[in-house]
């Protein structure tokens, strides 16, 4: 037995991983190979290429590094030709994966994409190549499935695996012990981001919100975690900011940050769908460069921009992008959360409803849509 994965970055090599444990309670002796990370190497994984290889993000990385990533993507198309595996899974990265896929599916080869592109977003167009590519696509969300049945591609809805680590009910007291922090007291989480160019674009708006929040309140405290050591430097260069304030810096630990919070202020992406999975409530925002900003506005085709809202298909929570983010935006936002803890509690109530939803045994069920198309 055979396998392809490539994962293209961090986040899917936690799916990677998960999905080999399952694929290996059936086959316990299969060979697995691609592309992945730690995680999915320590669960008997061999990786071709190290993961960091398709970790570009931007159109001029991108371009950049085209020469490279086309040679790598002929190399594992001509690896796997040679060598054909009974099923081969891309994870995420579209760019890359889709392409690869579409070739291997030509050779004979069943291919399956785990995580949609954003098509119902922004870029439709790519419907048919993805219809092309891969005999099923497995999403994350239940409005992903709806939205490729209308277009009549196979797909099937496995859920997310950090709704499935992620309890129903979290213990504030336990994160704030566990980070050192007093158990009572208004802590306010921060989270700029996890990649330089987002954080160089909200780290100055945070700590300038912060200051705005501290002078209206001044029992809050600030909780900090930085992702790595370039992005503590980007922060420390604008610290002054934030002088006399009540702040703790964290290495990493968002997780925990955002558990002992009473609101998370963040940047848009994955963790938004983590601080919901924590039933915190919070205010998110981002911020693009200039053009790329003018060619989304032309592009993008959806009301909302953070995971919470899109899951919902309603304003749950408020989200602020470009020129909106402002301190007074921002720190208006995060007092209404502590100003009503009523609301709060509804809030806390859909995000348990949207966790059960998302709560399905993902790795467990993705692997059981995989086998199919093997066994089949």
């Amino acid at each position: 037995m055979r396998i392809g994965i490539i994962a293209g970055e961090m986040s899917g090599d936690i799916l990677g991983a998960g999905l080999i444990h399952q694929l290996r309670l059936h086959y316990p002796h299969a060979k697995i190979e691609g592309i992945g990370g730690p995680q999915m190497i320590a669960a008997g994984f061999d990786s071709l290429y190290p993961l960091e290889t398709l970790s570009v993000m931007g159109l001029i990385e991108v371009i950049k590094h085209y020469s490279s990533l086309k040679k790598c993507r002929d190399n594992l198309k001509n690896h796997f030709i040679n060598n054909p595996p009974e099923v081969f899974i891309g994870i995420d990265a579209p760019d890359f994966n889709l392409g690869l896929e579409q070739k291997l599916k030509q050779a004979g080869i069943p291919t399956v994409h785990y995580v949609s592109p954003s098509v119902w977003a922004w870029r439709e167009y790519r419907l048919p190549k993805i219809a092309q590519a891969c005999d099923l696509m497995l999403t994350l969300f239940p409005f992903e499935e709806n939205y490729y049945k209308k277009h009549d591609i196979p797909v099937k809805f496995v859920g997310h695996s950090l709704a499935d680590e992620i309890p129903l009910q979290i213990d504030q007291n336990m994160a704030r012990i566990k980070l050192g922090l007093p158990t009572t007291g208004i802590k306010i989480a921060l989270l700029p981001g996890s990649r330089y160019n987002e954080v160089s674009k909200l780290v100055k708006p945070f700590l300038s919100t912060a200051r705005w929040l501290w002078k209206q309140r001044p029992d809050l405290h600030f909780i900090v975690p930085l992702a790595n050591t370039n992005i503590r430097k980007l922060f420390l260069q604008h610290i002054d900011i934030a002088s006399n304030l009540p702040l703790t810096l964290l290495d990493g630990q968002a997780h925990d940050a955002m558990a002992a919070a009473d609101v998370v202020l963040m940047a848009s992406g994955t963790a938004s769908l983590e601080a919901m999975l924590l039933k915190r409530p919070m205010v998110v925002s981002y911020r693009l460069a200039r053009i790329t900003y003018w060619l989304a506005k032309l592009l993008v085709r959806v009301n909302y921009f953070s995971l919470p809202n899109l899951l919902a298909q309603e304003k749950l929570i408020p989200e602020f992008l470009q020129d909106q983010v402002t301190p007074e935006n921002l720190g208006i936002a995060v007092l209404h959360w502590l100003d009503n803890p009523d609301q709060v509690k509804i809030l806390q109530q859909k995000f348990l409803e949207l966790h059960q939803i998302l709560r399905c045994n993902a790795s467990q069920q993705a692997a059981t849509a995989i086998l199919s198309i093997i066994e089949d």
